[in-house]
């Protein structure tokens, strides 16, 4: 059977290429909302970090109506971190969008996105955004986007890809690059003509692929995926299998609830045919890549591999002076149980135990994707430690590997020499140098630890001018040690109160975090110094009082005005012998050996080790 009244279409892009906008106006136009109804910009981006941030982090199924037919679009994330929600979503549908901003052109997740499409063999639609940019180069970025393509290996059936140029913002598209229509028709008419009808058995015994989990505290997991074959009905008896699990087969089980998604909308449905994108719930131990079937065919559906995490971090129970003041969940137990909860929804993570009841190892796909799932937690009232990024290792033929990251800078053309001197002291190599206007595009392959804490210091260097952006390249021999950190810490000597007159005398030593009245514990960091060493301040002395003094004079004493760090910041400054202590109120960076003495002794014998 032919199903003439659906597409399913993914939008892939770049990050900030203006996916989820594009979505807004397709849904407003696809009759989702009321004409007077008020919508939020970017409506699908539901979650709190993801208003915030102004990223989309999760995967997000919607559907549109076009003469007549059914287009569910599922919008996906942006960022190289959460290219896994990308990589599994893709199973779900047989077209995809590909977005590229006018000016910038195809960047580091351009390519990525595109070589999993096209490698699924998918119908593409090229759509150049943002074509009303005062510096959109849309010639040469169509150039780009097919040289792009070429360098993929995609078919000549792929490179003849329809190009539809759209404002997303303004709802606007047309195929001509110098006249834009007053509505989204013809990127509309292009999914039709482009995208095929699905050609589905639809009289088989039912199949469906999970490609997404949801949970919800009422009902447990959520699986959402596409029917592969046959009907599936809700309340009637199935199997659940996967196709990397040898056979292993679940029976005994049964679909309580059926959706589909019409807008922004979950509609409860009897039944869904082959084709369909559904939602379903009552089925406990649901995981990714499952496969549901009707109980008379168990046959399960190959899954896509996803790639495997590059950086790792330790997750442990908080045992600073001050545990146990600010979280609401602070055991082994709860956190233990909160990470592994995480897997659910996050194919790209990994969680396992560690030696130590207390500590837990969690692999992720990058900094920004672990600082994701720890603000979630910190927000939820965890309260936990967190270790140092540190990059995950590979042992190929007897040789250490380790991950490369393709690193697009996007500077000024005066600026380019500060982002060459630390590229080099990062073991980076030049890739490619392309001149774009008055700005230089550079791009070089430089290790992943190399990039650790490197974001601040690029826009420093460039004056917040630059862009950069990073995506895994592949696994090389290990390229030698480098310098992590080149400042020290400034560590409170004392427990206690910061005051004004400790504050005052630990400034000359380098750049404070804290100010008066932040309580601090022996051991906690409370700022840095331009010395590569460690220097022990006291930030609670308090000055001697006499006859002729009084502790008011404190005000008179000038501090110099400190800087709040973010998680990400916070994550990019610890050291090695430093851990972050994550809790709803507060973020605090402190010694593993918070004991002084302790802590050169075991500086000492490190160094004896050596």
């Amino acid at each position: 059977m032919i199903r003439n009244d659906l597409r399913n279409v993914a939008i892939i892009a770049h990050v900030d290429h203006g996916k989820t906008t594009l979505v807004n106006e397709m849904l407003a136009q696809g009759g989702v909302f009321r004409e007077n109804q008020q919508v939020q910009d970017r409506v699908m981006d539901s979650g709190d970090l993801e208003k915030e941030r102004g990223i989309t982090i999760l995967a997000k199924n919607t559907s549109a109506h076009y003469n007549g037919v059914k287009i569910n679009i599922i919008d996906t994330p942006g960022h190289a971190d959460f290219s896994g929600e990308v990589e599994r979503v893709l199973k779900m549908v047989n077209g995809a969008i590909i977005l590229v901003d006018s000016a910038e052109g195809p960047l580091p997740q351009t390519r990525f996105v595109m070589q999993k499409a096209l490698a699924l063999g998918l119908k593409t639609i090229i759509v150049i955004n943002k074509v009303d940019r005062p510096d959109a180069r849309i010639a040469e970025v169509v150039e780009e986007m097919q040289l792009l393509m070429m360098d993929l290996d995609a078919t000549d059936e792929q490179l003849d890809s329809p190009i539809v140029y759209c404002c997303g913002r303004q709802g606007t598209a047309s195929l001509d690059p110098d006249h834009q229509e007053p509505n989204l028709n013809p990127l509309f008419d292009t999914i039709l003509e482009t995208i095929p009808p699905m050609e589905m058995d639809v009289e088989g015994p039912g199949q469906l692929l999970v490609s997404c989990i949801d949970y919800n505290e009422f009902v447990g997991r959520i699986g959402i995926g596409r029917i592969e074959r046959g009907v599936i009905r809700a309340n009637e008896p199935v199997c659940i299998c996967n196709y990397n699990e040898n056979g292993k087969v679940r029976t005994n089980c049964k679909i309580a609830n059926l959706y589909q998604i019409e807008g922004l909308e979950k509609v409860p449905v009897e039944r869904a045919q082959a084709g369909d994108i559904v939602m379903f719930s009552g089925i406990d131990g649901l995981n990714i890549g499952d496969t549901v079937c009707e109980p008379t065919k168990v046959e399960p559906v190959q899954f896509v591999k996803i790639e495997d995490p590059t950086v790792e971090m330790t997750f442990t129970v908080n045992d600073s002076p001050f545990a146990g003041k600010e979280g609401k969940f602070v055991t082994s137990r709860q956190l233990r149980d909160r990470l592994y909860k995480e897997l659910l929804r996050d194919v790209s993570l990994r969680v396992s135990d560690t030696e130590y009841a207390d500590s837990f190892r969690v692999c992720g796909r990058g900094e920004m994707h672990l600082s994701i799932l720890i603000e979630t937690m910190r927000r939820e009232g965890y309260e936990f430690q967190v270790s140092t990024p540190k990059v995950l290792y590979k042992e190929i033929d007897g040789v250490r590997h380790e991950p490369i990251e393709r690193f697009v800078a996007d500077v000024p053309e005066d600026m380019t020499g500060p982002v060459f001197s630390a590229m080099g002291n990062r073991k980076g190599n030049l890739v490619q140098m392309t001149a774009i206007g008055n700005r230089m595009r550079l791009e070089f392959t430089v290790p992943s630890r190399g990039l650790f804490g490197y974001k601040s210091e690029f826009l420093t260097d460039t004056k917040g001018q630059g862009i950069m952006n990073t995506i895994f390249y592949s696994y090389e021999p290990y390229k030698g040690d480098m310098q992590r950190r080149n400042t020290g810490s400034l560590v409170a000597h004392e427990t206690g109160e910061a005051v004004t007159y400790g504050l005052f005398n630990a400034q000359g030593r380098g750049i404070l975090f804290v100010t008066p009245g932040t309580p601090v514990y022996q051991g906690m960091v409370v700022g840095y110094t331009n010395l590569s060493d460690d220097i022990n301040v006291n930030v609670c002395k308090t000055k001697h009082l006499t006859n002729t003094r009084s502790s008011g004079s404190d005000d008179a004493l000038s501090l110099v005005p400190v800087s709040k760090m973010s998680l990400e910041e916070c994550l990019e400054f610890i050291a090695d012998d430093e851990l972050l202590e994550v809790t709803p109120k507060s973020l605090r960076i402190r010694k593993r050996i918070l004991d002084s003495e302790l802590r050169a002794k075991a500086r000492a014998k490190e160094k004896v080790g050596k």
